[in-house]
């Protein structure tokens, strides 16, 4: 590490479980973020402020006012701006160090495995089961570890997905989707706009665990946070025998 890369990040350094070994393993690191949006603004902030050397967003939508109650990455002069360039812009003023690569698209069948193939680690950020299904499968396939996190109002959820490494995928513990209207967004159910910098955090903290190897990370768990009443309370999960994305053929 240069003399500048040691100062920014002494405070990793210093910490028993990363240290200066673990630092360099977060400026080789290569992590994809789907989304950014709530979920998805606090995790890259943190990633880049922790130097994860290169940082992939994938999002198709422009920033609008609504967003900007809990999407801490973008300002209001970016409203009607595509969400990746006015993350990318915010991302440097944090680090200009990271390589921030920019995936203006959504994602399909046709492209997920092409793109998650350059990285090392998948973050879901997004808030349609649609997406996180074909992200999770994708992840499968690359036996690429997946953190995917989830909010509505008040209550998140966060685990680690990595079936090849003896936890189950995000099918196992949601084998299919909730019936309409059971699951509304955050559009339709609204949510605490604070809840999102929460949750984001917590996907960026198993992602700096994973990466350095600090700790116990979330695989074979799901933490769920209830931010109405300071509770938090952890479900056991394990792989499904019968899935029909990870399980035995």
């Amino acid at each position: 590490m240069t003399p500048e890369e040691i100062e920014r990040y002494a405070r990793h350094i210093v910490l028993r479980e990363i240290g200066g070994p673990g630092q360099n393993k977060l400026l080789n690191a290569k992590l994809l973020c789907i989304g950014a949006g709530g979920l998805g603004s606090p995790a890259l902030l943190y990633l880049a402020a922790a130097g994860v050397g290169t940082l992939g967003i994938v999002d198709d939508d422009e920033v609008s006012l609504s967003n900007l109650q809990r999407q801490v990455l973008h300002e209001t002069n970016a409203v009607g701006e595509a969400k990746t360039s006015s993350a990318a812009r915010a991302l440097a003023r944090v680090n200009p160090n990271v390589n921030v690569q920019l995936h203006t698209l959504r994602l399909n069948e046709g492209n997920v495995d092409e793109i998650i193939a350059s990285y090392d680690m998948v973050l879901d950020g997004t808030d349609n089961f649609e997406t996180r299904y074909l992200v999770n499968a994708a992840c499968v396939r690359a036996q690429m570890p997946l953190i995917s996190a989830a909010m509505s109002q008040w209550e998140g959820q966060i685990s680690l997905y990595d079936p090849a490494n003896g936890g189950p995928c995000y099918q196992c513990v949601f084998p299919q989707a909730p019936a309409d209207g059971l699951a509304p967004n955050c559009a339709q159910a609204g949510v605490m706009g604070a809840l999102a910098g929460v949750m984001g955090s917590m996907m960026a903290g198993e992602a700096i665990k994973l990466i350095t190897g600090a700790g116990q990370v979330l695989r074979g768990e799901i933490l769920i946070y209830d931010s109405l009443f300071g509770e938090t309370r952890k479900l056991k999960t394990s792989l499904r025998a019968d899935c029909g994305i990870c399980g035995k053929k």
